[in-house]
């Protein structure tokens, strides 16, 4: 243990010599600018560096590459010279093991083939169907809440899209098993950030390995049933998934990839849509934009056919992924040298690229603090750069379940449009936490108005 830290400080110390950089405090480096600033702090180096630096945190040295060219370089990986698993690894690994994302070259084709079943259009066509009650009784459920002096966005969403993704992924619903369950999500997300990484009583690391048990035992105690009597979901596809020799997914499989995936359904579906009801609070000509549209279909609920029309909410939900990615910084370790900007980055370097930074950088988005869904209108939806736009990532680990959330924020939209209003006071600003997924720091407090049919 002590010989490898102290081969990570020295290989630390040789990129510091190499490429341009700044010193950081005392032993927590940059850190808290990584936790707390990471879009300003990027932005600043970038503006001072260029497109290629380093930064001290969490007790190593990351190079951090900004811009297009350079997410095209990592997530496109032609070369197959940047290891997701030896990235995801450091943040997320202990909770999230063996997730799809956390999977390297030929393995993580082999699971990802498998998997892909479960987001093919037939299957999506029958999600669209099951989201619908699940979407009415949350809206029900809201109207109650509104006695309240203020609406909680981002519980109130989250608990609507934990309750989809277990009806569209397991076919069943939680009960009252919900709240411990979307706890322990919460939980292994934040331990990924922890400042202190060992189980410290009461610290975000512990807490995230008890969630971890917790999720483990809970959809562990299901596969015997599913693999006996399955059904149409994708946890049954997990259970029964055979490749060309006869061979399925462990019992363990089973059990990391429904963690990962029910934690990506729910989670960065949450946080876009919740993104899209500040920007439309702040917006309310747009948010009337879009009612309209949707009532124009004349449709309490959509069906999957309804989708290609609400192209409204589409061109809102593309720029709130544009100001407010879910997934802020995407991490990679080198398993060869690359060449980047003229630098040479030597093999087991942790690497940085970030959606977020590239998609506030002026030089490639007009005005990019401002929203602006006519950016995404059909005839200024041509970007300079393929990997401008990466709210999704890209290449062989694009999201996989990308189409899925799309459909699922148009379905939720349409009916929350239809059902309500909601405003924020005039100069209210929503606060952005940075230490696990981006989210709003005060939940996002909204007055809701029910609207008589």
């Amino acid at each position: 243990m002590i010989m490898d830290l102290v081969a990570t400080h020295r290989a630390g110390q040789r990129l510091k010599q190499t490429l341009p950089g700044e010193k950081g405090l005392p032993l927590l480096g940059h850190s808290l600018d990584f936790l707390y600033r990471p879009v300003e702090t990027a932005l600043r180096f970038e503006r001072k560096h260029g497109p290629v630096f380093w930064l001290s945190i969490f007790g190593m040295t990351a190079v951090v590459l900004v811009g297009p060219e350079a997410n095209k370089l990592v997530l496109l990986d032609r070369e197959k010279a940047f290891s997701n698993s030896k990235g995801w690894d450091f943040f997320i690994g202990q909770f999230f093991k063996r997730g799809i994302m956390l999977l390297d070259f030929d393995e993580h084709r082999f699971h990802r083939g498998i998997m892909q079943a479960a987001f093919k259009k037939q299957a999506l066509m029958q999600y669209v169907d099951r989201m619908n009650p699940v979407i009415e009784y949350s809206m029900r459920q809201w109207s109650q809440q509104r006695s309240q002096q203020k609406f909680m966005v981002l519980s109130s969403v989250k608990q609507m899209t934990l309750n989809i993704a277990t009806e569209v992924f397991m076919g069943e619903h939680l009960g009252p098993e919900t709240d411990k369950i979307n706890q322990a999500f919460v939980d292994c997300v934040l331990a990924g950030t922890a400042l202190i990484r060992y189980p410290v009583p009461g610290g975000r690391w512990s807490r995230g390995l008890k969630a971890r048990k917790t999720l483990a035992a809970f959809f562990g105690s299901r596969i015997a049933e599913r693999r006996h009597n399955p059904g149409p979901d994708l946890f049954s596809q997990l259970c029964l998934a055979e490749d060309e020799n006869g061979q399925r997914f462990t019992d363990e499989d089973v059990v990391n990839h429904m963690i990962f995936l029910m934690m990506a359904a729910h989670d960065t579906s949450t946080l876009t849509i919740s993104a899209m009801f500040y920007y439309l609070a702040k917006h309310p000509q747009w948010q009337q934009r879009l009612r309209t549209e949707s009532q124009s279909l004349n449709k309490p609920a959509v069906s999957y056919e309804d989708l290609d029309q609400l192209t409204g909410i589409e061109q809102v939900m593309k720029e709130a992924l544009r100001l407010m990615p879910p997934v802020h910084g995407i991490p990679r370790r080198t398993v060869k040298p690359v060449e980047f900007n003229g630098v040479t980055i030597p093999a087991d370097t942790f690497i940085i690229v970030s959606p977020y930074v590239t998609h506030h950088m002026e030089q490639h988005w007009p005005n990019p603090e401002h929203f602006d869904p006519e950016r995404f209108g059909s005839e200024a939806d041509k970007l300079q750069h393929p990997y401008q736009y990466v709210p999704f990532g890209g290449g062989a680990h694009k999201c996989i379940g990308l189409h899925f959330a799309e459909l699922q924020i148009k379905t939720i939209m349409h009916q929350v449009l239809l059902n309500y209003r909601w405003e924020v006071p005039a100069r209210y600003t929503m606060p952005v936490n940075f230490t696990t997924l981006p989210n709003p720091a005060d939940g996002l407090p909204v007055t809701l108005t029910r609207i008589k049919s």
